[in-house]
């Protein structure tokens, strides 16, 4: 990985691309540390670190601590998450929505973020509102005016907006995904918060602790096992052998060569975890938009909250909630994982395209019989992928319930940061490739 990053920042075109990724990535973190107009600062400091678990804390975390600054970021990017699960899931139920993802090119995939961007906006207003609404009877706001709220709700979406653009010109003009760039640069900015938390353990009060020792090399020796599992599920791939058979082109004969598919076992990367938990996290972030003192409440939406928040924290809630939670936030990332890799990766599509360069799978008949095995094999490896990264964003979940042990970086967040690490490594090793194509034939 060093050396990968070591070539780019001898080459031109590259270096350039990860300075402008770089400049991008300091805009948005001094946008963490703007505060919206009209927001008394003492009392926003006072508020904030009474309610910094349950989902203000994993929203703050996402955030870059944006949230918690009530900054012009503070909405962070999941209105866009959110607005690009409806639009997929809206693909699947629309006929001309679906032929226009399917067929419509990139033109199509214009108009398809136009609509993300449009539904992105609206959600903005929405969660902007509900911010005003749920944090006006603190008293962070200097007033209560319709223009000081006005001001306020055109910040965050200005905000939103702006991030926006940063993660697509990162895209573009960047290195890797802008959109998982920009969290995960949220999530690395909580790492002194984790340092801390470790050496608080060790030496406690300014006393060393044996007990606190060993929490903390269990923390980090399970931090180490779950980077090296999920560096082992994001790089491992089943190769489909593709053999093509040879053809006469005017006097030459052509083809006759063997190449190979390579399917991955994640092949949706970090999507399913971002998707399921924004999807978990949605209605915890609703509720405490309205009623602020949810915590504290009991009813039919203290137990919504409850089983919402249990991903991000254990902190009053109890087994219960945690179980629960566990379990559908399981499914929803086995089911984002299918949801995600079938909309990138369509075999009836790559199966055509084998048949029509007179391509075959050996053992496996051209047309529909190597799109029924092309899609078994993806069901297996999506199976097992799926499992083995739900199973990891959950069981630090458990640890929470440890005294004294308050995690800055839990399953979903490796998850995420690992993820995001290693597809901007590869995007780097293919422009090295591109740029070098002859040096590495020699």
């Amino acid at each position: 990985m060093f050396k990968t990053i070591i070539n780019a920042l001898k080459t031109p075109d590259v270096r350039k691309r990860i300075l402008y990724t770089l400049l991008l990535i300091v805009i948005f973190r001094l946008g963490c540390y703007i505060t919206i107009p009209g927001v008394n600062t003492v009392t926003l400091t006072e508020t904030m670190s009474n309610s910094s678990n349950g989902i203000t804390g994993l929203i703050n975390l996402i955030s870059g601590g944006a949230f918690s600054r009530f900054s012009i970021f503070a909405l962070s990017i999941t209105p866009y998450i959110t607005s690009s699960i409806v639009i997929q899931l809206l693909g699947f139920v629309i006929p001309s929505l679906e032929r226009l993802m399917k067929e419509g090119g990139e033109e199509g995939r214009n108009r398809i973020n136009k609509y993300t961007k449009i539904l992105t906006i609206f959600l903005a207003l929405i969660q902007g509102i509900g911010l005003y609404l749920g944090y006006k009877s603190s008293g962070i706001f200097v007033n209560d005016s319709f223009l000081t709220a006005l001001l306020i709700v055109i910040s965050f979406i200005a905000g939103t907006s702006l991030l926006m653009w940063l993660g697509d010109e990162i895209t573009n003009k960047g290195i890797g995904n802008g959109i998982s760039m920009i969290i995960f640069v949220g999530i690395v900015s909580g790492l002194p918060r984790a340092v801390t938390m470790i050496w608080n353990l060790i030496i406690g009060g300014g006393v060393f602790s044996t007990t606190g020792l060993l929490s903390s090399l269990g923390i980090i020796i399970g931090a180490i096992l779950l980077i090296a599992g999920v560096v082992f599920v994001q790089q491992a791939e089943r190769r489909i052998p593709v053999q093509y058979a040879k053809k006469v082109v005017g006097r030459k004969l052509m083809g006759g060569q063997s190449t190979h598919i390579p399917l991955k076992l994640a092949m949706a990367g970090v999507m399913p975890i971002i998707f399921a938990s924004s999807f978990m996290t949605f209605p915890a972030m609703i509720i405490q938009m309205f009623i602020p003192d949810i915590a504290g409440q009991t009813g039919f939406w203290n137990v919504i909250y409850n089983f919402s928040i249990a991903t991000s924290t254990s902190q009053g809630i109890g087994w219960g909630y945690t179980v629960a939670n566990a379990i559908v936030y399981l499914l929803l990332i086995l089911g984002f994982t299918f949801f995600y890799t079938y909309a990138t990766f369509n075999p009836a599509e790559v199966s055509n395209n084998i048949k029509r360069n007179g391509g075959f799978i050996p053992g496996i008949r051209a047309g529909k019989p190597t799109t029924e095995y092309l899609s078994a094999v993806m069901s297996k490896l999506l199976w097992f992928g799926g499992l083995f990264l739900a199973v990891i964003a959950i069981l630090p979940m458990l640890v929470r319930f440890i005294p004294n042990i308050d995690l800055a970086f839990g399953g979903t967040s490796i998850l995420i940061v690992v993820g995001v690490a290693l597809e901007m490594v590869q995007q780097l090793e293919s422009l090295l490739v591109m740029r070098h194509y002859k040096g590495f034939l020699d």
